[in-house]
């Protein structure tokens, strides 16, 4: 299956989760790579990167929207951090409408497309080409509708950070779009975990940086407290699997439960909700995963990587 990864890589590392799962995938083509909220091509050169360590640097790639459509709001990445980085990554700039191309060009390829960031890219996409959205499956981390379960943290809309950060893009997808959402609720039961990281460490390179990047990240974000602090999640919790099991919708996966609805995305001040209504857009909606399942199965493609790699 043909599949474009349109991503805000170089923040949360759940998007280098997705970008490796998705390489150790044998049912997994990529057709393409957008980055999104990128104005000087870091998180593109952050994408290289890891494209690098994993032997497959054909995988075209290219920065697209440097700001929202909201507020041209601009986010920094982690690529001048260190202690991310040890090798730093070289920065990707690209002419302007080069990410447009290139998922115009993954759309005629029959791409199906991921979108594990921001929706700028793609409301940019739909303004210029107005139904390119509607003849393609698009799956979108993120569009909260229904709290999370017992025992999980008790996360409302505010927390969705790929619909929140940019409002105006997201009501364009909620829409215009062909949609999937995987929301966030569903997503939470999905763990990275300490006890993984061994055999992460063990898979080759891509698996060291992740398990480097992943455990710095649950130490600055508190997440073995957050998982101590609540009975669903494990106590050695190092981060969710977001972005990955986004991925894993979009190439079939039975493991997650999907629900039709309509619902229709309304701004309220400055969060934007989806409300259930019959006047809603027809979207298909993930309201829970099995999560240890899917973090077997992430691990494995992980592994099969690092033998690809090898």
């Amino acid at each position: 299956m043909r599949i474009h990864l349109d991503t805000d890589f170089g923040g949360d590392p759940d998007d280098a989760c997705a970008l490796a799962f998705l390489l150790g995938r044998p049912d997994c083509e990529i057709a393409g790579i957008t980055t999104n909220l990128d104005p000087g091509g870091e998180r593109a050169g952050c994408v290289a990167h890891y494209l690098k360590l994993a032997g497959r640097p054909d995988i075209a790639v290219a920065a697209g929207a440097g700001a929202t459509l909201s507020r041209l709001e601009c986010y920094l990445s982690t690529a001048d951090d260190p202690r991310y980085w040890p090798a730093p990554p070289e920065s990707m700039p690209g002419p302007p409408g080069a990410a447009l191309d290139l998922l115009l060009r993954s759309i005629d390829q029959g791409a199906r497309i991921v979108a594990i960031g921001a929706a700028t890219n793609l409301a940019l996409l739909e303004v210029i080409r107005p139904g390119c959205l509607a003849a393609v499956p698009v799956f979108f981390m993120g569009g909260w509708v229904e709290p999370p379960a017992a025992g999980l943290p008790g996360w409302g809309p505010e927390m969705d950070w790929n619909t929140q950060c940019d409002t105006a893009a997201a009501m364009i997808l909620g829409t215009r779009a062909r949609l999937t959402l995987v929301t966030l609720p569903a997503t939470l039961t999905a763990h990275l975990r300490a006890a993984d990281l061994p055999r992460l460490r063990a898979s080759g390179p891509v698996g060291e940086l992740l398990a480097t990047q992943s455990e710095l990240h649950a130490r600055e974000n508190g997440m073995s407290e957050l998982g101590r602090a609540h009975p669903g999640l494990p106590d050695d919790l190092l981060n969710f699997h977001y972005d990955p099991v986004t991925c894993a919708v979009a190439l079939g996966w039975p493991g997650a439960t999907v629900e039709k609805m309509r619902l229709e995305p309304v701004l309220e001040g400055r969060e934007l909700r989806f409300r259930p209504g019959d006047a809603g857009h027809g979207i298909d909606v993930v309201t829970g995963v099995r999560g240890d399942e899917f973090a077997e199965m992430w691990l494995a493609a992980i592994e099969e990587l690092g033998r690809k790699r090898g």
